[in-house]
């Protein structure tokens, strides 16, 4: 008899914890996720392994995974959204297309690959966005300079 195997992930503060069971026993594990709570919550920075339970202190990767703080209007275009997200602390690491897509996602943007890459493609046409290829050869986009400083002259404007 095969089992089929269901993975949970619970991110909580800076840890994340993986648990992976026996469809069978998920009950029971979920009936445990307080426990499981309570006990990261009581770890400093530490890797504890045990048979159905993995965690692991990842705070880069669950902090590119936060969606920032901006406000979406009802009124907002797919490049009055990015501009947004672009002038956030969010895009201080440059930004590959499916992250990009994941945080638009985040805020229940469902766009179509296609129509994103496109905008990306037409903002850093434009200048209002810098698109290079990273390391592994993928296309990755920051904010321009001119951006920026714009976006400084209007803070700066509204005190």
């Amino acid at each position: 008899m095969t089992t089929s195997l269901t993975k949970i992930k619970l991110k909580i503060s800076n840890t994340e914890v993986d648990i992976e069971c026996d469809i069978n026993n998920l009950p029971d594990v979920i009936s445990q996720i307080p426990n499981i709570m309570k006990s990261v919550s009581n770890i400093s920075k530490t890797d504890v392994s045990e048979e159905n339970v993995h965690i692991s202190d990842n705070s880069d990767e669950i902090q590119s995974s936060i969606p920032p703080d901006i406000i979406i209007n009802k009124s907002d275009s797919l490049t009055d959204v990015l501009l947004k997200l672009f002038l956030s602390n969010w895009s201080n690491e440059p930004k590959k297309l499916n992250e990009i897509r994941d945080v638009l996602q985040l805020y229940g943007l469902m766009y179509p690959k296609q129509t994103v890459a496109v905008t990306l493609l037409r903002m850093a046409k434009s200048g209002r966005l810098r698109r290079f290829k990273s390391n592994t050869g993928e296309y990755v986009y920051t904010a321009s300079n001119s951006l920026l400083s714009s976006n400084e002259k209007l803070s700066k404007s509204a005190y």
